[in-house]
Order: structure tokens, then sequence, then C-alpha cells
């Protein structure tokens, strides 16, 4: 009797799939009982409203802790269908949705690093949805899913498409960070004009961003004219409406230089370290795409971006998820043989570390809250309010690392 076997992919991506949802229905019991605020999400709602009233809609502010606008007036315009839910369904929407972005983010991240096979989706989300940049996301029903999706939609796609640029224009004409994107983008092309007299592809990219980013623009300025004055002549330059900089949050070398240094305004040091990091940052990012490691490239640029940040909250790190992929998953797309094992070895145990940091929640552990306890940290204290510029220091050394080998024996 000859039994036939079903192919291993269909009996492994059912079982994935289970997992996924058990997974997540967990984690969606979890926030139901840490009794979530999604704060966050209540000030995209107000915002709507206030676009709506025809309100100031930088003079707002809402909820308990009277939090104000901080992104540009197009995001403003995309949050109005919010008003037209209640509180209940538009937090239910709100979860369904980022659990659902969290799985595409999770596909295009394999994408890159060409390991998108339909299981392999559903059990890196399964674990990814319990890292602290996703729970936080999620508790306060912030967008950088959504940031990340667009982002990363933009960078999957084949060289020359028609809507190259479109995604990475929306993002930054959303929230501004994104926008790092585009200039890595631009260096790159340039860079490849100067040394092979040909940049087209990235240059063509970034006009597309460019373009998208212009016509969000002026759509939110003919719909918010007085808003769109106020904010790209004003309320763009005021960095400390967006929060506290020494906060445990903020997971940017500025926060880090101002728990170090004890200070609320870490000034100059931050200005110069900065300026480095994003230069060295920008530069590794610009360095792997002209090899063709686009993976790293993307990831690269967008630990930069959260670095030089002058505020990354923590939820902003959800771009840990593509870096975790991305090193468990660089050896295999290296040659095999007995040399690799021990840079595959590394870059796994390297997956691992960067994980555990990401899942530790370990910033929450040190004394943080009112009264601005951060000032006051001891040195392992520091150290745990440190972890995720620690983890894309790391990163961005390893890649460095990495390309500088590959250059010497080329």
């Amino acid at each position: 009797m000859t039994v036939i076997a079903l192919p291993d992919v269909r009996r492994r991506a059912p079982v994935a799939l289970g997992a996924c949802l058990l997974s997540f229905a967990a984690f969606w019991w979890a926030q139901r009982a840490a009794h979530v605020s999604m704060i966050d999400l209540m000030v995209y709602r107000a915002e709507g409203e206030t676009v709506r009233a025809g309100g100031d809609l930088y003079a707002l502010r809402t909820t308990e802790a009277h939090l104000p606008t901080t992104y540009p007036p197009f995001a403003a315009l995309l949050f109005t269908p919010l008003t037209l839910l209640d509180t209940s369904t538009m937090r239910t929407l709100a979860t369904a949705g980022n659990l659902a972005l969290l799985v595409v983010f999770v596909a295009l991240s394999l994408r890159l690093v060409d390991h998108a096979r339909v299981e392999g989706v559903w059990w890196a989300s399964a674990a990814a949805v319990w890292c602290e940049p996703v729970w936080t996301t999620v508790r306060y029903g912030q967008i950088n899913l959504l940031l990340g999706v667009l982002v990363l939609w933009d960078l999957t796609r084949r060289p020359g498409h028609r809507w190259a640029g479109v995604g990475i224009g929306l993002a930054a004409a959303i929230k501004l960070t994104p926008a790092l994107f585009a200039a890595f983008l631009l260096v790159t092309g340039v860079v490849a004009y100067v040394r092979r007299g040909s940049g087209g592809p990235w240059l063509r990219h970034v006009r597309g961003s460019a373009v998208a980013f212009a016509g969000a623009t002026l759509l939110a300025a003919c719909a918010l004219p007085y808003d769109s004055w106020r904010f790209w002549s004003r309320m763009v330059f005021e960095t400390g409406r967006v929060g506290l900089v020494e906060d445990t949050a903020n997971q940017s070398l500025r926060g880090v230089l101002a728990r170090l240094l004890h200070t609320t305004q870490p000034g100059l040091w931050w200005v110069a370290t900065a300026v480095v990091a994003g230069s060295l940052g920008l530069g590794v990012a610009v360095a792997a795409e002209l090899r063709g490691r686009r993976a790293w490239a993307v990831a690269a640029c967008a630990v930069t971006a959260l670095l030089i940040s002058p505020v990354s909250w923590s939820h902003h790190w959800v771009w840990c998820v593509p870096m975790v992929l991305i090193l468990a998953t660089r050896g295999r797309a290296s040659a095999v043989g007995a040399a690799q094992m021990t840079a595959v070895s590394t870059a796994l145990v390297t997956a691992v570390g960067t994980a555990l940091v990401f899942c530790s929640y370990a910033l929450w552990w040190v004394p943080h809250g009112p009264g601005r306890l951060e000032l006051h940290q001891t040195g392992a204290q520091l150290t745990f309010s440190a972890l995720y510029e620690g983890a894309g220091l790391v990163f961005l050394t390893l890649i460095g690392v990495r390309l500088w080998r590959t250059y010497r024996t080329v």
C-alpha cells in the first residue's frame, strides 16, 4: 500500500497559523487584563475631532495627561475617520489592525532576506507580538507598525516599480522620521552616480518619495492652511513638545546622554554624537545597499534614524523585528562551508541576545515616572535604560564589520 504524504508546507503551515492565533489571543487577553489605556489612539481621535470642528490643531491638549499634537497636519486628516467610531469599537479595531499589520510587517521583513515562507511568517509573528516595542505600540494604540509596513512595502518592490517611493513619502508625511530612508536612497544614488556613472534606480525612488510627500503635505495645506503654516514654521522645531528628553522610554542617543549627564539639556554633546552616529550609520546603510545587501541597508537606516532622533520612544523600536530576523537568517545567505560556521553561530547568538533585550522589558526595571527620577539613575540603572541604543549600536557595528571583511576579500 502506497501512502502519499502531504507536502511539508501543507502540514506545517496550519500548525504555525494555529500557534500564531493562540499567541495573539493570549496577547489580546493580556492587554485587556492590563487595562491598557490606548492613550495615543485617544489623542489621534481628538485630532480628528479638532479637524472636523475647525479648531486649532496645535493648541490641542487632550486626555488626562494633556498631550499635544506632534505629527504633521496630514496625519490629523487621516485620523478623522476615528471620530465616526465609539471608543470601544475604535479600540477593538485598533488592536486587530495592529496585529494584522504585525503579520504584514513580519512578512515584508522576511521578504527582505528571501525567507518569506508562510509558516515562517506565522511563527515569527507569534513570537514578535510579545516584544516590548510591539506590546507598547498596541498598548498605546500607536501607528509604528503602519509606518513600518509603508516603508518596507516600498523597499521590497522590484527596482523601477511605478509606485516606488510612495510608501516612504506617505510615511514621512505622517511622521517625519521615515524621511531618513529618502535621504539614504539619495546618498546611495549620488554615490552610485559618482562611482559608476548611473544612480538611476535610487534617484527615481527618491523622486517618487518626494512627490508623494509633497502631494500629501500640499493636500493637508489646502485643507488645513493655518495648522500647516504653524507646524512647518514653528512646531516642527519644538522637540520639547513630544515629552521629557530624559524619560526612560526615550530610547534615543539624546535620551541616553540626558540620563548619563543628569541633565535635561544634553545640548552640544547630543548634537556631536548624533552627527557622528548619523554619518556612520548612514554610511553603513549606503555601503550595504551598494553591495546588494538591501536587508542590511534598510535595517541599518532604521536603527540610525532611531538613534539620532531627538526622541525615540521604546515603541518606535518595532524595527527590532527585522533586526532579529536579519541576524537570524544572515548566515544562511552566505556561502556554506566550515569557514562560515563561526559567523553563522555568532549571528544566531546575536539574534537571540537581541531578541532577549527587546523582550526583557528591562528598561522599565529602573526608577522612572513623576519626579524626574531618571536624572538620578545609578550605573547599573543607566545600563538597563540604554539597552535599545546599545543593541542598535551593536547591530550597526556587526553590519559594518561584515561589510569590511567582505570588502577585504573582494
